[in-house]
């Protein structure tokens, strides 16, 4: 076994595979930081290490290690149905909207942390399963003896519920297609081994500025007059806006892409300078399956994939030429023009949607990698390029995806998608810190205006404070029905509900310098801006499960409502005094309180009396 750093070590296992994701890795890791953090578990890993069996079978290999009853385990990527994992089954292949808790994502990421004291990371695209504790081996239960033990349990809900095991269990790591795999390992706390993790792939990102303050995409069916009519809409009413997304329609063929501006937008360049004097950023909606009319077409087309998407080509990325025509391709038509981002989408498989917008497994690249392995590294791969196109102009991102994977903490993407519901949403915000991902709960269908404030409380205490009205051509302030706002048919109480999200957002913005300082730490150390209460009270075994709380940067606690709780909650604050930032109302740790909450009203505490660092 070879030491890494201090707390990390990798152990090769078999005859691994050319195409992993350490291959793909552009960022060096910060070896000289994870040597100064504090000292691991000694020996934790090294016992670990020596449990493990390795066995090849006739569908891949298999790693096998013990897993004590008491273990929790987190991480996986991006996951929205719960966040301790001790006791399933996690099937890690990129999929848009996973049906079940199946461990399918659209970030899925194969590491994982223990509260044992150790974690894991495998360096394989392949899809990988993951049984955490499910399973015994055989001989373990011979001496058992109960018998005549009365039932009690009279429902299929009862009897297949998750019971975690009272007796020693097994990790079983089932990789497929391969003849062997490196693993490197984590020692420390649940903090400490996402920490090493994270600076492992580089560290964390400070994103600029105008990418912290609040975001709005804008109705698919804009023109050029229309998107500045609506910008200049925010700058009359007081919404501190800064980032415009535009969608679809201004590729002259979209559903694949040409990369090409439409005829609603004439004037481009005049445009882009525009909507800049304005004050404001851009980023624009693409694909990367590329269209017959995309200017590079013939360029790429000999380093793409074999099979099509939507009548459009899948560049093999992870081929120099591909990235580069890509790349230079987007300096020049869009970054150069003063474009600060793009929104890559449905680059994220789909194994459920009627019109299936991905190529299969058995495809076959330039590059040597297959359907399968792409599907887990493509998202990756497009972030490394639009990442070296803004720094080779001297220019800082702020990037939208669908899809990511290992080593995406000093990435400047975050992910979104709109296939969740609310409760969904907080459950991967508070996942997405276990695994070097940032997250947007977006702001998207809204059944009512108090279900739009609910979603927008969430929004500002996120990654990315985004309300995505691709849907809609007047702001959901006004209309969140989405007839009557394409009729524009205002609500009775749009001005109340306009002041109210403008508030929200006036908000974000104060909380900026607050959490320009979370992002440093992240990009300093590894320590992720959004996290699990477990991650900063890992002693505590009331936070263990806790899907719908989390850490806001150091000092402030975030306790979100879906518009279905109504205007009450139950909520737990780990040990120490807590001051409702709010109302300022003082409350003691280590205990459950039950909380009257308006619409218009959020629970937010923090650890400090003071509440500088919000009014800044």
């Amino acid at each position: 076994m070879e030491n890494i750093a201090k707390g990390i070590w990798k152990e090769v296992y078999g005859e691994p595979e050319v195409h992993v994701p350490t291959k793909y890795k552009k960022v060096a890791a910060k070896l000289d930081v994870v040597n100064e953090l504090s000292d691991s578990k000694e020996g934790i890993v090294e016992k670990t290490v020596k449990k493990i069996t390795f066995n090849k079978t006739v569908r891949g290999i298999t790693l096998t290690l013990p897993m004590m009853p008491t273990e929790d385990i987190y991480g996986f990527g991006l996951q929205f149905f719960g966040i301790n994992h001790a006791g399933k089954r996690r099937f890690l292949k990129v999929n848009s909207d996973p049906v079940a808790d199946t461990g399918e994502s659209h970030a899925p990421v194969p590491f994982y942390v223990s509260s044992a004291g150790y974690g894991i990371f495998v360096d394989t695209y392949r899809y990988t399963t993951f049984l955490m504790g499910t399973s015994t081996a055989k001989g373990a239960s011979r001496n058992m003896t109960q018998e005549n033990m009365p039932h009690e349990e009279f429902s299929e809900s009862a009897l297949y519920a998750l019971k975690r095991a009272k007796e020693e269990r097994k990790i079983i790591i089932d990789i497929p297609n391969t003849e062997g795999v490196t693993v490197f390992f984590f020692e420390g706390n649940i903090m400490e081994c996402v920490q090493r993790y994270n600076l492992l792939s580089g560290g964390g990102i400070v994103p600029p500025r105008w990418g912290l303050e609040p975001w709005y995409r804008i109705y698919g069916g804009s023109n050029q007059m229309s998107a500045m009519l609506i910008a200049k809409q925010f700058i009359h009413e007081n919404m501190p806006i800064k980032v415009i997304g535009i969608e679809p329609g201004w590729h002259s063929h979209s559903y694949s892409c040409t990369y090409k501006w439409s005829y609603l937008f004439p004037s481009a360049e005049k445009f882009i300078k525009s909507m800049d004097d304005m004050g404001f950023k851009l980023n624009l909606w693409e694909h990367l399956f590329v269209y017959p009319q995309a200017p590079f077409y013939k360029e790429i087309e000999e380093c793409a994939g074999d099979y099509e998407v939507w009548n459009g080509l899948v560049p093999d990325f992870a081929t120099d030429k591909a990235a580069d025509v890509f790349k230079q391709y987007h300096q020049k038509t869009f970054i150069d023009e003063g474009i600060s981002g793009f929104k890559l989408d449905e680059c994220d498989n789909s194994d459920y949607n009627p019109s299936n917008w991905s190529f299969p497994d058995c495809s076959q690249f330039p590059s040597g990698m297959d359907g399968e392995q792409m599907h887990q590294a493509i998202g990756v791969l497009y972030q490394n390029l639009i990442k070296e196109a803004f720094e080779e102009r001297g220019k800082a991102t702020y990037s939208e995806v669908r899809s990511s994977g290992a080593f995406a903490a000093p990435l400047p993407f975050v992910l979104y998608s709109d296939l969740y519901n609310h409760k969904q949403f907080i459950t991967a915000l508070v996942n997405s810190g276990f695994s070097g991902l940032l997250w947007c709960p977006e702001v998207r269908d809204c059944q009512n205006g108090d279900d739009l404030l609910r979603r927008l409380q969430t929004v500002i205490f996120s990654h990315q404070a985004l309300i995505n009205a691709w849907r809609i051509p007047n702001a959901p302030w006004k209309q969140t029905d989405i007839v009557k706002n394409l009729d524009d048919v205002q609500m009775d109480d749009a001005d109340y509900y306009t002041n109210e999200c403008r508030k929200l957002l006036e908000l974000r913005v104060s909380m900026i310098p607050y959490l320009e300082d979370s992002f440093k730490e992240y990009e300093k150390n590894g320590k992720p801006p959004i996290r699990a209460l477990v991650m900063d009270y890992p002693d505590d075994m009331n936070v263990v499960s806790i899907d719908d709380e989390y850490m806001f940067g150091d000092d402030i606690l975030v306790c979100p409502l879906t518009y279905e709780e109504g205007t009450s909650k139950e909520v737990y604050l780990p040990e120490g005094q807590w001051t409702n930032i709010f109302t300022k109302e003082k409350y003691q740790g280590a205990k459950k309180i039950h909380m009257k909450v308006p619409y218009n009203s959020m629970l937010v505490f923090s650890k400090k009396d003071s509440f500088d660092f919000i009014q800044k």
